[in-house]
């Protein structure tokens, strides 16, 4: 999947980087609602309700943040030792997985202001797990309207793995 009109740039070690410019697609998000405050701003319903309910039909490992199984074999200390969590966890958990909705009741019936400024998206990363990082850029893809992303900027904190992370384009691209 791809954002409409939004750029992804990588910024690698030793001042060396990439930008990269997605292509276009649709989100899939229908028009919200829209709501007249006594304000007098408009309001909108930016909630993805078709998105919601298919994620709520998805089963497998790690779906709706449960569990993952392991046997006995896939237990390994060091994944924990170099990565904080159990990467080859990480590693067969889809990139586009579902997540419970944790938010307070309340704040599932709350609507914005019907124009919103897009924002960039910046995350720093220090020897990532490759999948998790993935899994995050398909989260903020998934599940932001596109027009309230101007951009994604991945900064490598000096990495020291050899992870060769531009080709994170023929990944996501």
């Amino acid at each position: 999947k791809h954002l409409t009109s939004c750029n992804l740039y990588i910024f690698l070690n030793k001042d060396i980087y990439a930008i990269l410019f997605l292509q276009t697609f649709p989100l899939g998000l229908g028009d919200g609602q829209l709501f007249t405050w006594t304000d007098g701003l408009k309001r909108k319903d930016w909630h993805d309700y078709e998105s919601i309910q298919k994620d709520a039909l998805r089963s497998g490992k790690g779906e709706h943040g449960k569990p993952y199984p392991l046997t006995e074999e896939d237990h390994d200390d060091s994944a924990y030792r170099e990565n904080g969590f159990n990467i080859f966890v990480s590693n067969n958990i889809a990139l586009e997985r579902s997540l419970p909705d944790i938010r307070h009741p309340n704040c599932k019936h709350k609507v914005y202001l019907e124009k919103l400024p897009n924002t960039s998206i910046i995350i720093p990363f220090h020897n990532e797990g490759w999948t998790s990082l993935l899994r995050t850029i398909h989260s903020i893809i998934n599940r932001t309207p596109d027009s309230l992303i101007a951009e994604i900027i991945l900064v490598d904190d000096f990495s020291d793995r050899g992870k060769a992370y531009c080709s994170l384009t023929t990944l996501v691209v």
